[in-house]
């Protein structure tokens, strides 16, 4: 992928595998009981032949996702994981209006489906909707309090608005159920539609869900970006006492010395 591209849909902020993905299924075979009277003599065994479905998911798990795309509209649409799988392929494919669309018709045949529902939060997202996507989001939690993604994109979604304590509390909320979710990574990542000084913000609180969660590497990084777009100045960041336990590690003294502090 050309970078360009690239930058259109990763998030620096590391809020990886922000879209909920299906899983692709292995095009095995499946071995067919010899019929009573059968012949004898040995038979070549019949091909397996995949439905539009599977061969969709193969070609998904390739990255071939406009060939995806052609296999799943050959499918019955009559599932909400089908428009589902399609519009995570035309979310990749940056056909955002379209993927939506997918989205939406798998709403109409699934209302409490909470991966559809992050996957068209995500959508909104990146068009700068901040609100309808909070609404998804809470409206999913409300049906799987449990999911530590849509907590974690939840509060990303916060921050973009500038509500960074409860930003913050739904970090938090991610990392109690899955101290990882911020480890977790794929190649479908939210767009990040913030300007220069939310991202300062996002880095930041992402950097303190690090310390929380013993990721300490990662977190200085965070804080690197969050001191590079100007959200913390170095004497901020000195005084925070939720990152003094980075106080005597040699990345975060090389950070110190870079902003001149000692």
């Amino acid at each position: 992928m050309c970078k360009h591209r690239e930058h259109r849909w990763l998030s620096a902020l590391a809020v990886a595998a922000a879209l909920t993905t299906e899983s692709v299924a292995g095009l095995a075979q499946t071995p067919i009981p010899a019929a009573i009277g059968q012949s004898s003599t040995p038979l070549a065994a019949p091909q397996f032949q995949p439905t539009a479905e599977q061969t969709g998911d193969a070609l998904m798990a390739h990255q071939r996702y406009q060939a995806a795309i052609e296999a799943y509209q050959k499918a019955p649409h009559n599932s909400a994981d089908l428009w589902n799988k399609m519009g995570i392929a035309n979310q990749l494919m940056f056909n955002a209006q379209e993927a939506a669309r997918c989205y939406q018709m798998a709403l109409k045949l699934d209302r409490k489906n909470t991966s559809v529902m992050n996957n068209l939060a995500t959508i909104y997202d990146s068009a700068k909707q901040y609100r309808p996507a909070e609404r998804l989001y809470r409206q999913a939690l409300k049906i799987d309090p449990q999911s530590a993604l849509i907590s974690k994109n939840l509060g990303t979604n916060l921050l973009a608005q500038h509500k960074y304590k409860k930003g913050w509390e739904a970090y938090q909320t991610a990392l109690a159920i899955d101290p990882a979710i911020f480890e977790h990574g794929t190649s479908i990542r939210v767009d990040n539609p913030a300007a220069l000084q939310e991202r300062g913000a996002m880095n930041y609180y992402m950097a303190r869900g690090c310390v929380r969660a013993g990721m300490n590497d990662r977190a200085i990084e965070y804080l690197r970006m969050a001191l590079n777009e100007g959200f913390i100045n170095p004497q901020k960041l000195v005084a925070d006492t939720e990152f003094a336990g980075l106080r005597g590690l040699p990345a975060f003294e090389q950070l110190l010395a870079s902003e001149r502090l000692p």
